[in-house]
């Protein structure tokens, strides 16, 4: 039954693709959301008015009830379509090419968002010369592109993401395509290399070609598109990171690159290899994760000013985390989870332990700081509560040691908060919004004490055991060193120094 916009059925076929002349004679009254259905579709149509204006929909040329007074088919014949919409509903069963048969003044068709399946996209949707806006994604087509569907010179937007479409795009003929804009062929099962062919549309602003089965590198010529500033190639088996970094760097108005699991095994771009790197000045995204690359965070992404999210989870990263990302300014979310990287430093015959950096305070936009599953030490630095857009603040997995900064209850922002399986200790503070998360969020800290964990922190007693019973105080203030307890939180500090 139809209770969404332009949920119209007929059998699981697309019914507005009849051409017949049918016209039904209705018996029961139209429900209302039937009608208001009805009148959001044709506020789509760019063909001629409709004359829908009676109460009973069920009474309009073109529409067919059942018993009940629900729409079970539209028919629309030479009303000279322009723009059909039609997303978002539950069409079901193949498309019918008939319908493009005399469909030759359509400008956009959209169907994405349903459960259409079967194999090719039409074949004569290529006879559309005026079509410009393409967009099947979200259903369950099959098949290969066909090749006919380069003949639609006009096109500025094809989106078929989100199916399960194959076959080698390698060979396809898109350099007819001159003005397209937006490509978006993403989670389907394409094969091949990215197709030389597709570097002659000229106009191409954005290409999505992630999660397919794609190979190769990237060439050279990919340096034509002038305009192109929206790039995903993730999950693909693609190789020569250095390269491909080295030929995109070039692009002036990039703004978004994503590579995340497409470059397995490899190495991270170092310094010694972009020696002279001055590019990605417009870069704001930037994904490298979940390839399981190697080596350490190179210096030269300390020259992106611009960027404002870094994904370099998921790798075999090693390493210090610099202190340079405090200093880009734009940055609000950095992913470093699943890596090795540590924030000890070992010196020859030494064993020198450093903090995450304090300078990471700086980045007054950062929104999610994910540093989990790595091996930092030192203590969790009081800089972070300057985080005041924190969102997302997860330690967790590391070999942090200390107690948890009250300084942390100014960050009112916090929807996410994990600093389980460190070496933690003392109460959680106490009256911030650090309450409200689940004792999973702490545990593997087993010093860690107070709401919302089961253990009870103990009273607190500023008395020094040690000394309780010393008597002759003179002698122990005259000590040429001495050794001061304090009672702080519950956390015994200890102090040295020398009179």
């Amino acid at each position: 039954m139809l209770v969404q916009a332009y949920n119209l059925m007929v059998h699981g076929f697309l019914p507005f693709l009849l051409l017949s002349c049918i016209i039904s004679t209705n018996i029961h009254a139209c429900k209302q959301t039937e009608r208001n259905s009805l009148l959001s579709f044709a506020s789509t149509l760019s063909s001629p008015p409709l004359n829908w204006t009676s109460l009973d929909c069920c009474r309009w040329k073109g529409i067919t009830c059942d018993q009940d007074g629900w729409v079970t088919s539209l028919l629309l014949p030479s009303k000279w379509l322009k723009g059909v919409d039609l997303s978002s509903n539950h069409f079901f069963g193949a498309i019918p090419s008939s319908f493009f048969q005399q469909a030759s003044n359509l400008t956009s068709f959209n169907v994405s968002n349903n459960n259409f399946t079967g194999g090719e996209l039409p074949l004569n949707l290529g006879k559309l010369s005026k079509l410009k806006f393409v967009t099947f994604d979200f259903n369950n087509l099959e098949g290969a592109l066909p090749p006919s569907l380069m003949n639609c010179t006009n096109l500025v937007e094809l989106r078929l993401e989100n199916n399960t479409l194959e076959g080698d795009i390698s060979m396809l003929d898109f350099s007819r395509l001159s003005q397209l804009i937006k490509l978006d062929l993403r989670v389907n099962n394409f094969t091949g290399t990215i197709p030389v062919s597709l570097y002659s549309c000229r106009s191409l602003k954005a290409i999505r070609l992630s999660k397919n089965h794609l190979e190769g590198q990237i060439q050279a010529e990919i340096l034509s598109l002038k305009s192109l500033s929206f790039l995903s190639l993730g999950g693909n088996r693609f190789t020569n990171l250095t390269w491909a970094v080295k030929i995109l760097m070039s692009f002036k108005s990039l703004h978004t690159l994503m590579l995340a699991g497409s470059y397995e095994g490899e190495g991270m771009p170092s310094d010694d290899d972009m020696v002279d790197f001055d590019g990605f000045q417009n870069l704001r995204r930037f994904s490298l994760a979940g390839s399981h690359l190697n080596g350490q965070i190179p210096l030269w992404l300390s020259k992106l000013k611009n960027l404002e999210l870094l994904e370099l989870g998921f790798n075999q990263i090693t390493g210090p985390i610099p202190s340079w990302l405090g200093t880009l300014p734009r940055l609000f979310y950095i992913n470093l989870s699943n890596n090795r990287i540590s924030a000890t430093i070992v010196l020859s015959n030494n064993n020198i332990s450093g903090d995450i950096p304090t300078k990471i305070g700086q980045l007054q936009l950062l929104q999610e700081l994910y540093l989990d599953s790595n091996n930092f030490s030192g203590v969790i630095p009081d800089q972070i509560s300057n985080l005041k857009n924190l969102e997302v603040l997860n330690l967790s997995m590391n070999l942090l040691s200390g107690i948890i900064p009250s300084s942390l209850a100014s960050l009112n922002f916090l929807r996410e908060f994990n600093t389980s399986y460190n070496n933690l200790e003392g109460p959680i503070p106490i009256g911030t919004q650090l309450q409200s998360f689940n004792a999973s969020a702490f545990e593997g800290n087993p010093k860690l004490c107070g709401v919302p964990l089961p253990n009870k922190c103990e009273p607190n007693k500023c008395i020094d055991a040690d000394n309780k019973n010393n008597k002759d105080e003179g002698q122990w203030a005259s000590s040429t060193s001495m050794v001061l307890y304090f009672c702080c939180v519950g956390v015994h500090s200890r102090i040295l120094g020398s009179l």
